[in-house]
């Protein structure tokens, strides 16, 4: 991560692709212009190594559109996942396809402008930081539900992280150092949130205001129930400490249990006790039952992601470009 008049610092550019056929060609000519030499703002030598494209199965043809780029620049490396496994297993892959002294991360929709990435670099010697994330300083061109849910995640993020959070908000626009960002990429699990396991090797994080484009395609791949999922998984892989929160509820709900039994203990000596409790009663048997069947399940979601590490399950594969394994072969999405 050394900088030098005679050695600029080497970035590689990791783009995970879902459905990018309408944006990539564009956001990979944006890029092209950093590919010799350039200056940042605060006077640091840097060039764009490699732009590091990974396919994540989509329903696009953004497939073909990567072998046109890679046919037409030498510094851009597809990557080719076995299948669809997500945002954050494909921008893993893509991070351990770089040799670069720094990773930078973006969407593929052009909602990132790399014309920040010299800022980025400069906060990073700035503050000595390993880690930068975009803070974004205008409001994201989404629905308020989903800008809303945006910011209720990362709260919760930082809640269920406690001391061991970054006191930033974390983005998928990041500029991450290449030692670390390929380390943590090799040992992460299966299901574990990228910024989860970045917060857990790099605790110290900046960030820097940066303006959001309005992203070059409808934003149609984020549904409610794969948000959800989303956020499901960040609280799963932020820790045990939801395992204590639940501890907590159960301790609750046992004094609560204990007060009434005295209550009702003492109703009973003082012959107050009325035949119609029976409300009372199934209330709490549908309290209790719910607190007991939330409690299993959150434990149940533990074991399987033990189980599923245990058992060998890899967070991706990496695989031949299909249209080289099957040459002449009808595209599977078809």
């Amino acid at each position: 991560m050394q900088a030098s008049a005679e050695q600029p610092i080497s970035v590689a550019v990791v783009v995970p692709v879902y459905s990018g056929s309408a944006t990539l060609a564009d956001l990979v000519q944006e890029i092209s212009a950093m590919t010799t030499p350039q200056l940042t703002p605060g006077g640091l030598s840097y060039v764009v190594e490699s732009v590091v494209l990974t396919w994540d199965h989509g329903p696009d043809h953004s497939d073909e559109v990567m072998r046109e780029l890679a046919a037409t620049h030498e510094w851009v490396r597809p990557v080719w996942l076995a299948r669809n496994y997500g945002q954050h297993p494909a921008t893993c892959a893509g991070i351990l396809a770089t040799g670069a002294d720094w990773i930078v991360t973006m969407d593929e929709d052009g909602q990132h402008d790399p014309v920040h990435i010299p800022a980025m670099l400069d906060r990073a010697y700035a503050t000595r930081c390993q880690l930068v994330y975009a803070k974004p300083s205008n409001e994201p061109p989404h629905g308020v539900f989903r800008n809303m849910a945006s910011r209720f995640a990362k709260t919760m993020f930082k809640v269920l992280m406690g001391d061991s959070a970054p006191q930033v908000d974390f983005h998928s626009f990041r500029l991450i150092a290449g030692g670390s960002g390929r380390v943590v990429a090799a040992s992460v699990g299966p299901d574990v949130y990228l910024d989860v396991a970045l917060a857990w090797a790099i605790p110290a994080a900046t960030d820097v205001d940066l303006p959001m484009r309005v992203e070059g395609r409808p934003a149609t791949n984020y549904s409610t129930r794969r948000l959800l999922s989303h956020f499901w998984r960040l609280v799963l892989s932020s820790g045990t400490k939801p395992l204590r929160i639940i501890a907590g509820l159960g301790l609750v709900s046992a004094l609560v249990g204990f007060c009434l039994g005295v209550f009702y203990l003492v109703q009973r000596i003082f012959g107050e006790v009325d035949v119609r409790g029976w409300t009372t009663l199934t209330v709490l048997a549908l309290v209790g039952g719910g607190l007991i069947l939330l409690s299993l399940g959150v434990i149940a979601e533990y074991l399987g992601m033990i189980a599923a590490r245990s058992m060998g399950r890899s967070s991706f594969l990496v695989t031949r470009d299909p249209a080289l394994a099957f040459p002449g072969a009808a595209r599977e999405t078809e």
